[in-house]
């Protein structure tokens, strides 16, 4: 692919050019707007399922009903979104590096160069690796903040009232590795997790286009396709997502996880491998599609949006 198909896109009568610059602002823009949405609608289940990640307790759809129950009565029905103003200082980043850097990804490994051919099975590991790749970009860059958002969801008000304060507070005791704790296992889970989520959903497209005799999906179609990316990658994730979310409390919790073999270790040996693992995954297995179906949806409706105003003024 040359310089001048790699900074510029065209419309669909190949007639309106738009700049990388373009292309990038409107990515962000879109990505940003798609994470808050997203991260807003299941914020209740996330505190929940992390409460029970940093836990030895067994989880149980009663205990995290009751959970909730007890949150609100203690502290009331918005406290369910206690530790959201740390997600949305994330999320907002995060999620607009994310889908940025995947489109700027699928650019330089020539994924979508008609020029270019690749048998099937190359074609879906690069789909994989623009993926992962966007997720490892995200996730570097924006990781304190995950940190700070994870230690507010399972502390009182009182210790860490807002986001600088966690930051403050963690800098000042552990250092700068202590804003990274955690940082290793994230990454590793996010390979899998971000690779297969977009693999999942451009796959979905792609199958969709072509049975469909070239028909765009619509907004259902890529609630579903998004919600089924959701499931495949949060699933693959899943044990190394218990990993980071221990290391990234265990100052709070009281527990010493050193490394992620020591963490490894002991949640086998107190929980077993199914309890222990993948404790509360049948809870992210509702919200989690329910936050990559509005994700993925509100990105590409978003960016169309976007694209097709700026083509009015060029």
């Amino acid at each position: 692919m040359n310089s001048t198909e790699n900074n510029t896109q065209k419309d669909n009568t190949g007639t309106t050019p738009l700049s990388n610059s373009t292309l990038i602002l409107t990515s962000l823009a879109a990505g940003a707007l798609a994470g808050a949405l997203a991260k807003s609608a299941i914020a209740p289940f996330d505190r929940c399922k992390i409460t029970f990640q940093i836990s030895n307790e067994p989880y149980s759809n009663k205990a995290a009903f009751q959970f909730v129950k007890n949150v609100v009565a203690k502290d009331g029905f918005l406290a369910l979104w206690r530790g959201n103003s740390a997600t949305m200082a994330r999320i907002l980043p995060y999620a607009a590096i994310q889908f940025t850097a995947h489109e700027q990804w699928k650019k330089l490994l020539n994924i979508n160069d008609p020029k270019t051919s690749y048998s099937i099975s190359y074609l879906k590991f690069k789909r994989f690796l623009a993926g992962s790749l966007a997720g490892v970009t995200s996730q570097s860059i924006t990781y304190p903040l995950d940190l700070a958002r994870a230690r507010m969801a399972v502390t009182e008000r009182d210790q860490y009232p807002n986001l600088t304060k966690v930051i403050k507070t963690t800098f000042q005791k552990e250092g700068i590795k202590g804003l990274f704790r955690g940082y290793i296992p994230t990454v590793l889970g996010v390979i899998p997790y971000a690779g297969a989520s977009f693999f999942s959903y451009e796959t979905l497209k792609q199958w969709f286009y072509d049975l469909s005799g070239g028909r765009k999906p619509g907004t259902r179609e890529r609630l579903f396709f998004g919600a089924m990316s959701g499931i495949c990658g949060q699933t693959l994730s899943y044990p190394l997502d218990i990993v980071r979310r221990r290391m990234q409390t265990a100052v709070i919790t009281k527990n010493e996880y050193p490394t992620i073999l020591s963490c490894l270790k002991q949640i086998y040996k107190k929980e077993g491998f199914r309890k222990g693992f993948f404790k509360g995954l049948s809870m992210n297995w509702i919200k989690g599609p329910i936050a990559v179906g509005i994700s993925f949806a509100t990105y590409d409706r978003t960016q169309e949006l976007l694209r097709e105003c700026v083509m009015k003024f060029v």
